[in-house]
């Protein structure tokens, strides 16, 4: 854990001219030698994937279900044309047109360049390599595959390439999909979502649209949405995700006359606001204040966390200055640094979830906007939740407020880069598992309170204090913050049928844990070759975890220095928050 750094005086963002806002920067990464070389690889592969399935389709598998129905769709979709439909068709075929896709690539690429502040070079780069990557894997399936068009009457002209794959489709999924990408990750309020589900839908209706056109079987229309989709996740992959990529900083521009002015001494304020820089700019700050104005608390103090103090040296001396309320505003990393610092201490903490994760608010039931956030939770009560204090091998003692863990989970954090996580969001915490998956199982051996010791191999081990991840998953089914306990996940899915297994028990809720700490409920299945598939799950006071060699380990989605050990126990009460009537 950062020891506590000297205090600073509150300075809103942007105050500082010259200083470094990496994690904010757009602009194109440098390494683009071996982006470009990763990018190429993976797109080999892709292509080879893709041509290996058209000559499936079109010779051993020729005659299997389904694809022995494919010309019945085709018939069907014939016979059920009318003139509205077919105009409609129309306009959803023109969609994924050529010359469609071009133009709105180059206008999107454009306005991304040249209308923002700061020119937004990586999601230009994103977009048209996806779409460029797409076209070009599918140059190299149609002279690969060859496959006949559907035996219907064909509304379009037949163009030269084959079949397989539609291109229409293709360059539809790329092009609309990753605006979609960037539609959820910039935007922001209550269209953000409707924009993006309106745009993954284009794809389908350039689909359908071409099956209704009699221009393609439905594996034709399949493979072109798989096309353009695997372009997208192998350039999202390397432009957001990969380690090796650096951006180069942005320079914040001076302060203003305004905002110097309105910088707050620290210590001479009730109320102290400490907020992460690189996820809660200047107008996020001005939004926060007014917010705080209308409750009431008059002349907050805004502190800064940096590199080297994530928040916990900040709140430790907010608390010593009298501050009656502090106010987080970052993700469940700086939340984890401040809770560090207020545990037992009695000083009610107001959560703004600014974060990629921000795991504590979804649990606590709190909005997900910033300020909407902060004004439930000036509406609400000061509750007591729990917190996990843990240590280990390399690690100080410390606490965290959501999940903590080791193995496949931690090396996803360990892959996801933060410039991810500030342009796409947790979707980045996806794109990095698929890298991840690779991380090899484990031996460990897990004390739950008095119980015996348990010898257990894993792929994953989760302490949660909640339950309930990003997308309503929930992996520990009986976790909640203010019952006086720890639970604990033990994953082990082996196989591809295994891990299908494992998913599908985790997204149905798991199993009902029990709290007594001796016993535990196993959920097994198995795969075609016998493997087993537990999932595990505890309910504890105190744990440890003894793995059998250095493991990656996580606290609230940070990554910490590898080890073997683990040791975690509740903190019931610890953290006093602020909580909307019926939150948690």
């Amino acid at each position: 854990m950062p020891t506590a750094a000297p205090e600073r005086p509150a300075e809103l963002p942007g105050e500082k001219a010259g200083s470094a806002r990496a994690g904010r920067s757009f602009a194109l990464p440098r390494g683009l030698g071996r982006t470009a070389a990763r990018i190429s690889a993976l797109t080999v592969c892709q292509g080879a994937l893709m041509v290996g399935l058209g000559l499936l389709i079109t010779g051993p598998a020729r005659g299997v279900w389904p694809l022995s129905v494919e010309d019945d769709v085709n018939k069907g979709f014939e016979h059920a044309r009318t003139g509205t439909l077919t105009t409609m068709s129309y306009l959803g075929s023109e969609a994924g047109d050529t010359l469609t896709v071009i133009a709105v690539t180059v206008l999107v690429c454009a306005g991304l360049i040249l209308i923002p502040r700061l020119p937004m070079w990586r999601q230009a780069a994103f977009l048209a390599v996806a779409v460029a990557l797409q076209s070009l894997v599918f140059l190299v399936i149609t002279e690969s595959v060859d496959r006949h068009r559907p035996e219907v009457d064909r509304l379009d002209p037949s163009p030269p390439t084959s079949s397989y794959t539609s291109g229409h489709t293709g360059a539809a999924t790329a092009l609309y999909g990753g605006l979609a990408v960037l539609a959820l990750t910039r935007l922001r309020g209550p269209w953000r979502r409707i924009v993006g589900g309106l745009l993954l839908l284009v794809p389908v209706v350039v689909a359908v649209a071409r099956l209704y056109r009699g221009m393609h079987h439905p594996t034709d229309v399949m493979g072109g949405l798989a096309n353009g989709s695997l372009s997208l996740l192998i350039v999202g992959r390397a432009l957001f995700t990969d380690g090796t990529v650096t951006a180069p900083v942005e320079t914040s521009p001076a302060p203003s006359a305004a905002s110097a002015g309105a910088a707050v001494a620290p210590g001479r304020g009730r109320t102290a606001v400490i907020f992460n820089p690189t996820v809660t700019g200047e107008a996020d700050c001005e939004a926060l204040r007014k917010v705080l104005e209308r409750h009431g608390h008059r002349a907050p103090v805004f502190i800064e966390t940096t590199a080297e103090d994530p928040g916990t040296g900040q709140t430790a001396a907010a608390i010593r200055d009298g501050a009656q309320l502090v106010v987080v505003c970052g993700g469940d990393g700086t939340l984890r640094a401040s809770a560090d610092a207020l545990a037992g201490s009695g000083v009610p903490l107001a959560l703004v979830p600014c974060g990629t994760g921000n795991l504590l608010a979804r649990n606590l039931g709190l909005p997900l906007s910033p300020t909407a956030a902060l004004d439930a939770a000036l509406r609400g009560a000061p509750r007591p939740i729990d917190l996990g204090r843990i240590e280990g091998d390399g690690l100080t003692a410390t606490h965290f407020a959501a999940m903590s863990g080791a193995g496949l989970d931690a090396a996803i954090m360990e892959h996801t880069d933060d410039r991810a996580k500030s342009v796409l969001g947790w979707p980045a915490y996806v794109l990095a598992g698929v890298g991840a998956l690779r991380t090899p199982r484990m031996r460990l051996t897990v004390r739950l309170d008095d119980a015996p010791a348990l010898h257990r191999t894993a792929r994953m081990v989760l302490i949660g204090n909640v339950g309930t991840v990003q997308g309503g998953t929930t992996l520990l089914p009986n976790a909640r913050p203010d019952d006086g306990r720890l639970d604990l996940l033990i994953l082990d899915p082996r196989g591809v049928g295994g891990w299908m297994r494992a998913l599908t028990t985790l997204l149905r809720g798991g199993a009902k844990a029990t709290h007594r700490p001796s016993a535990v409920d196993t959920v097994t299945a198995q795969d075609g070759d016998g493997s087993g598939v537990p999932v595990e799950f505890f309910s504890f006071r105190r744990a440890e975890l003894a793995f059998g060699d250095a493991q990656s380990r996580e606290l609230d989605g940070d990554p910490v220095t590898p080890g073997r050990l683990l040791t975690a126990e509740v903190r019931p009460g610890a953290l006093t928050v602020l909580l909307p009537t019926g939150g948690a």
